[in-house]
């Protein structure tokens, strides 16, 4: 699953820098409609999240490989 969501991530980032370039073309344009200014809303939550969890993951790991005395 780690896999999987490092390449969602890699695609999502992809995705969000294309409709950020859209937004861009699109004030170029003479009067662009308000909801192309939400378009790379959609990309930006998931690409925050499996970030998130991506930057989580090596301290769940090693909380949970470390020896039952210690604390974290």
């Amino acid at each position: 699953m780690k896999k999987w969501i490092r390449q969602a991530h890699r695609w999502l980032s992809i995705t969000f820098v294309v409709t950020v370039v859209v937004c861009f073309v699109a004030i170029a344009q003479d009067e662009p409609p308000a909801w192309v200014f939400y378009l790379p809303l959609p990309p930006l939550f998931f690409l925050a999240a499996t970030g998130l969890y991506m930057f989580v993951l090596p301290y769940t790991r090693k909380r949970a490989s470390a020896p039952a005395g210690e604390g974290a």
